[in-house]
């Protein structure tokens, strides 16, 4: 549909499962794409050259490491040199945790909001600061449906899924002025192998409380947020958006 033809977004987090899924539709869409990733990947780089040539258009590599901000902090500022444009935005990358309240260490809770919320607050600032520039720009960010549904077991992942939601919001009223949307996505069970690595038995209660009673598949959530992502969204900002089959 080439909705995306001319735009280049930086997706993070996207060697694998919805990130990896995203990265081939954004292609398919006409978008150059670049992937933020925290180590090379052979075998992801072959897959991305293939969709590169398929569908002509340009994808290529950053690499930082979301503990590491002076890492993240670099990486910027060499786009920046080389006047790089970002005209899309999605945060994606993330690390599951799970564990009751009494058996999450503080440590961990930390871990996960670094990676989780506060890598992505970093990520944002530095690229909205070139979308300002150019007066315009969408960002997308990954929620989940553990921040609105929580069932008790995911005290780090869901506080922070949770205040990814909070953050959309106040980013969109400050961004709005300056052309740029901001948007949120919150998946349910998605078949992933971060899905995958849940509790069997969690797993059930979640289907058993979807109305399609299934898990959804990386394209289905991909797709959504290239929506976000492309002009046919265009009055949207500040927005959370359910995708979890009916929970």
């Amino acid at each position: 549909m080439n909705r995306l033809i001319e735009k280049t977004a930086l997706i993070t987090g996207c060697n694998r499962g919805i990130g990896k899924a995203m990265v081939e539709k954004f292609a398919s869409e006409g978008a150059n794409v670049i992937c933020a990733i925290r180590k090379e990947n052979p075998v992801f780089k072959e897959e991305t050259d293939k969709w590169a040539s398929q569908y002509g258009v340009n994808i290529d590599f950053v690499y930082f490491d979301l503990t590491d901000e002076e890492s993240i902090k670099a990486t910027f500022k060499d786009m920046q040199k080389e006047k790089r444009v970002i005209d899309i935005l999605v945060n994606n990358a993330g690390i599951p945790a799970g564990g009751f309240l009494l058996m999450t260490s503080l440590a961990k809770v930390k871990e996960v909001m670094q990676v989780n919320f506060f890598s992505q607050i970093l990520v944002t600032q530095l690229v909205a600061k070139m979308m300002m520039k150019q007066k315009h720009g969408a960002i997308v960010n990954m929620s989940s449906v553990t921040a609105l549904d929580n069932q008790g077991g995911w005290t780090a992942y869901g506080s922070s899924k949770a205040a990814m939601i909070s953050f959309t919001r106040t980013a969109a009223r400050e961004l709005a002025a300056f052309g740029i949307r901001v948007n949120a996505v919150a998946p349910g069970l998605i078949d992933t192998q971060m899905g995958g690595e849940m509790d069997e038995k969690y797993q059930a209660e979640m289907l058993s409380r979807s109305d399609m009673g299934r898990k959804g598949t990386p394209e289905e959530v991909a797709n959504l947020v290239c929506f976000l992502a492309s002009d046919e969204a265009s009055y949207m900002t500040g927005q959370l958006i359910r995708i979890d089959g009916g929970m």
